[in-house]
């Protein structure tokens, strides 16, 4: 059965003629010479798909009788470790691991926190909260629960349940139905009834919601963006515009995001290794394609920009960019 981690737009794919033990051999020298080598670590680890990382974190543990995220740990530092840690972790583990930070510590990510939420499926939310407990030993939804609020935290709460209906075919007449019931929660009426916000696009599948927005045009003449942006507000509202963005364009939207954890005088580290990562088994090739059409140039040259040019520095990233443009 094919991985629910595993697109047909990534970047990166199962490497011909693999030898975990092989690997492992070549990871440890790399590791336990005078110096690293980072540049064999980057070839073999971005060159990996995960489910051959992960055959290569048994061989290492059988052969050298320790964790090779362990090891990574103690050998590297900074933004550099947390890569390749990362492309060690198994995918759930990892979201999850993305998922705790974002609620760590005082002030919450809320960003990161959407950004997870609505680009997942259902399938990988069920994952998610699984490793979630695993690891923590608290429920996903309990710490949501405690770091957020009001409608944002009800909606959140909803899609990390992982009910998002997945099916491909679409309701016309559904469609219609829903788009009614958002005109009559939001514009059609004093206040609004967010709750109805919550219930269609955080369990509708983006198929329907696409169609579901088309129609709500007709109805409202406008844009179901506009009316977000006119009846809600804050958190809430922004969780939502992502649904309606991922819904139409799941690349583009993501795009959107390491634009701007690039942009400005610093770098997002934390998001753009994220997207990297998560995404280079599914669409980063579209996801690249996206940020070269919106922004004019190419996520590589993006990327190479911030690190000054300097070539060690964006090889982390050239493979499982593999820029063209």
């Amino acid at each position: 059965m094919a991985s629910i981690w595993v697109g047909h737009r990534g970047t990166v794919r199962d490497y011909p003629g693999f030898n975990p033990s092989v690997d492992a051999e070549v990871i440890r020298k790399a590791i336990r010479g005078i110096g690293t080598d980072e540049k064999t670590l980057i070839s073999v680890l971005t060159e990996r798909s995960n489910a051959q990382r992960q055959l290569i974190v048994k061989e290492y543990q059988a052969a050298y009788g320790k964790a090779l995220k362990d090891d990574l740990k103690g050998d590297l530092s900074g933004n550099f470790e947390y890569l390749m840690v990362a492309l060690v972790t198994p995918p759930a583990v990892f979201d999850a691991k993305q998922l705790k930070k974002s609620m760590k510590g005082t002030g919450t990510n809320e960003n990161a926190l959407i950004e997870i939420l609505t680009t997942r499926t259902s399938r990988q939310m069920k994952e998610i909260s699984q490793a979630y407990y695993t690891v923590y030993k608290k429920s996903l939804g309990d710490d949501i629960s405690s770091e957020t609020s009001g409608d944002f935290r009800k909606a959140l709460l909803t899609l990390a349940d992982g009910r998002r209906d997945e099916s491909l075919k679409v309701d016309e007449h559904l469609a219609k139905k829903d788009a009614q019931i958002l005109y009559n929660a939001g514009e059609n009426r004093w206040g609004t009834d967010e709750d109805k916000f919550t219930e269609i696009l955080c369990l509708r599948s983006f198929p329907q919601l696409k169609l579901t927005f088309d129609e709500y045009r007709n109805i409202s003449k406008k844009d179901i963006v506009d009316s977000i942006k006119g009846e809600l507000s804050g958190h809430f509202e922004d969780l939502l515009l992502a649904i309606v963005h991922c819904a139409r364009n799941m690349p583009a939207f993501l795009a959107g995001r390491l634009h701007q954890a690039l942009k400005g005088a610093g770098t997002d580290e934390f998001t753009l290794n994220r997207i990297m990562v998560s995404r280079s088994e599914i669409d980063l090739l579209d996801i690249r394609a996206e940020f070269k059409k919106h922004y004019g140039y190419s996520l590589y040259s993006a990327i190479k920009l911030k690190n000054n040019g300097r070539p060690w520095k964006d090889f982390k990233y050239s493979v499982m960019v593999r820029s063209t443009f």
